[in-house]
C-alpha cells in the first residue's frame, strides 16, 4: 500500500494544536495526522485525515506512523508545561527531551525515505531565558535570542536543550561518520511568549495568569492572580502564534539566518491585563496574591523580547496588539463561549 502524505501534529489536542489544526484544514493544502495521548473532541478530529492516540515516547508507535504515512512536515507541540514540570522534573525531561529526540529521529528517517528534507517546526519558549534578578530584568529591556540563556526551570532547560538538539540534527548529525553531514531535518524553532487563547483553557504554563483571569472573570468566578500587579511579560494572541508557525514553515530556507527566532506582540503588566478584564466583566473579582516561588520564575523571564530577526527574515508581523487582542479576538469569543442558553 502506498503511504499517505501528511503533516504530523503532536500534542494535537492542546491549546496550540487546536488552533493549528483548524488553520491547516482551512488552508486545504495539507492532510493532518493528529497525535495526542487523549482523544480529540469530535469537531477537531473531523478536520484531520487521521487521528492516533498514543505517547510520543512509544518508539513502536512512531515506527507505525512512518510505515503508514509519508510525513513531510512535523509540528512537534507535545510537552509538559512549565508549572507542572516543576513538580515532576524527571518526567518532564523524558517527555520534553526524549520525546523531541524521538520525533527528530522520525523526521531524519522520513527525510531519507522521501529523498528530501522534512521540516520540523518546534515551539520553544521565553522560559529558556534566566535573568538573575528583577533589577537585571528591568534593565535588560527587549532581550535578543543570544542573551541571558540561563533558565531556572526544568521546562526552560528542556526547551533550550531541544533547540540545540534541533540544530545538531539539522547541521551536524553524525559529523564524524563516513557518511556524516546534514541528515535532512529542516529544524525551525520559535520562542513564544505567553499565549492567550479564547477557545481553549490554559493547561499548566507559568504565564497562564493572563488567560486564567480572563476565563474566570467571564464565568463570574473570583480569581487570585499568583504574580504581582507590576509583573510584566511579553504575550501574544493565539491566532498570531499559529500564523507565526505557518509563516516560518513557508519561509524559504535561504532567507533564514538562524534556526531559533523570538516573536512578540505586546508586553502589559498583570495589573493592566486585570484592568481590561474588569472593564469587560465587572462581575468577576480579580485579586492579587503573589506566590513567591512562581513569582521568582516569572521574574527570571524578560519583560519583552527582541523579534527583529523574525520580522526581517520571514516577515513576522502580529495582527493583534493589546487593544485588538482583547477587543477583536478575546472578548467577543470568550463572551460567546460562556453565554447562557
Amino acid at each position: 500500500m502506498a503511504r499517505k502524505p501528511v503533516v504530523l501534529v503532536t500534542g494535537a489536542g492542546g491549546e496550540m494544536g487546536h488552533g493549528l489544526i483548524h488553520r491547516l484544514a482551512d488552508l486545504g493544502a495539507f492532510d493532518v495526522l493528529a497525535l495526542d495521548v487523549r482523544g480529540l473532541e469530535p469537531g477537531l478530529a473531523r478536520r484531520c485525515a487521521a487521528v492516533r492516540i498514543g505517547d510520543i515516547l512509544d518508539r513502536h508507535l512512531l515506527d507505525r506512523l512512518r510505515s503508514e504515512f509519508e510525513i513531510s512536515v512535523v509540528f512537534h507541540l507535545a510537552a509538559l508545561l512549565s508549572t507542572r514540570a516543576e513538580f515532576i522534573p524527571e518526567t518532564a525531561h523524558e517527555v520534553n527531551v526524549q520525546g523531541t529526540l524521538g520525533l527528530l529521529r522520525l523526521a531524519l528517517e522520513e527525510a531519507r525515505s522521501l529523498g528530501q528534507p522534512v521540516k520540523f517546526l518546534f515551539p520553544s519558549s521565553m522560559a529558556v531565558y534566566g535573568l538573575p534578578d528583577l533589577a537585571a530584568k528591568r534593565a535588560a529591556g527587549r532581550v535578543a535570542e543570544d542573551r541571558w540563556l540561563d533558565p531556572i526551570t526544568m521546562y526552560g532547560c528542556n526547551k533550550l536543550y531541544c533547540e540545540h538538539l534541533g540544530r545538531y540534527f539539522a547541521r551536524h548529525y553524525r559529523q564524524l561518520a563516513a557518511q556524516g553531514g546534514p541528515g535532512g531535518v529542516d529544524f525551525r524553532a520559535i520562542r513564544f511568549p505567553g499565549l492567550i487563547s479564547a477557545f481553549t483553557l490554559p493547561s499548566g504554563g507559568t504565564s497562564d495568569y493572563a488567560p486564567e483571569m480572563l476565563h474566570a472573570a467571564a464565568q463570574g468566578r473570583p480569581y487570585a492572580c499568583f504574580v504581582r500587579e507590576d509583573t510584566r511579560l511579553p504575550f501574544m494572541a493565539m491566532p498570531d502564534a499559529i500564523g507565526a508557525l505557518l509563516a516560518l514553515m513557508e519561509a524559504p530556507g535561504e532567507s533564514l539566518t538562524t534556526l531559533v527566532y523570538n516573536v512578540g506582540a505586546f508586553s502589559p503588566s498583570a495589573g493592566e491585563i486585570a484592568d481590561l478584564v474588569r472593564a469587560a466583566f465587572p462581575a468577576g473579582h480579580i485579586a492579587f496574591a503573589p506566590d513567591p516561588r512562581r513569582q521568582a520564575i516569572v521574574d527570571s523571564w524578560p519583560e519583552d523580547v527582541d523579534d527583529a530577526r523574525a520580522r526581517r527574515d520571514w516577515g513576522f508581523r502580529p495582527a493583534h496588539d493589546l487593544g485588538r487582542a482583547f477587543g477583536e479576538y478575546l472578548l467577543p469569543n470568550v463572551r460567546r463561549r460562556y453565554a447562557g442558553p
